[in-house]
């Protein structure tokens, strides 16, 4: 079980060091999702959502109100949600998720990416069938009872409550994020170590020595894709 934060927290820290990548893709994110609907958190849900993760990257204030001006504005910018399925060295599964305005640019990276890599492309179903898309809500100073017991009194569900290096982390449904948070908010719980929507695999997989330099090379070249937002992945970090 403890699997599952640790390679969430390895994910998060490896984009805390690439500050200006993780921006700019919050930026597009929150774009998008305030054009798809209102660009006012308190109306639109799915905003709040991006929103709320995005103060666990710290992504600057600035950033935010450009992204939400640009929305409230007359431009005409349209981006495609894209998800590309494909496999890695020895049986490795991964999924790509990506915003673009240019589907076949995007397409041919990603193809390119996994290719030149040692992977291949899948077809769509052939890899997230055995990943859960799932909540990330993670926070210190309680203990996993004090969280169950607010969870409770919220009548907020979870699939999953972990105590792991000194934090509490939460795992529930998706639809569950929002409410999961606004429970901890009213029990005066402010600040989250990981608030994430994220798509954990069912197993995990290890890959041998001899090819974990090929792999780490693919994700590291998929992530830089300028029109990818999220990676994931089922091989497990720890050694």
């Amino acid at each position: 079980m403890g699997r599952k934060w640790n390679n969430i927290k390895e994910k998060k820290a490896s984009k805390d060091a690439n500050t200006s990548r993780i921006y700019a893709r919050f930026g597009r994110e929150i774009y998008v999702v305030a054009k798809q609907g209102e660009p006012d958190p308190e109306s639109n849900r799915a905003l709040k959502v991006v929103l709320e993760r995005a103060k666990t990257y710290n992504v600057p204030k600035a950033i935010i109100d450009r992204a939400l001006e640009k929305a409230k504005g007359n431009s005409d910018e349209t981006y495609d949600e894209l998800r590309y399925e494909g496999f890695g060295p020895n049986g490795s599964m991964i999924i790509v998720d990506a915003l673009t305005n240019n589907v076949n640019r995007t397409a041919s990276e990603v193809r390119a990416a996994f290719s030149k890599n040692g992977g291949s492309l899948g077809v769509s179903g052939s890899v997230s069938y055995m990943f859960d898309s799932t909540a990330v809500i993670g926070l210190v100073g309680k203990s996993a009872d004090d969280v169950l017991e607010i969870l409770m009194e919220a009548d907020v569900d979870a699939r999953d409550i972990l105590e792991e290096d000194e934090a509490v982390i939460v795992y529930a449904e998706p639809d569950q994020f929002h409410a999961v948070q606004e429970a901890f908010k009213n029990a005066g719980v402010t600040d989250f170590t990981v608030a994430e929507l994220t798509m954990l695999p069912q197993n995990y997989v290890t890959i041998p020595e001899d090819s974990q330099a090929q792999f780490e090379k693919l994700i590291d070249v998929l992530e830089d894709l300028e029109d990818v937002q999220q990676v994931y992945h089922n091989v497990d970090s720890e050694e």
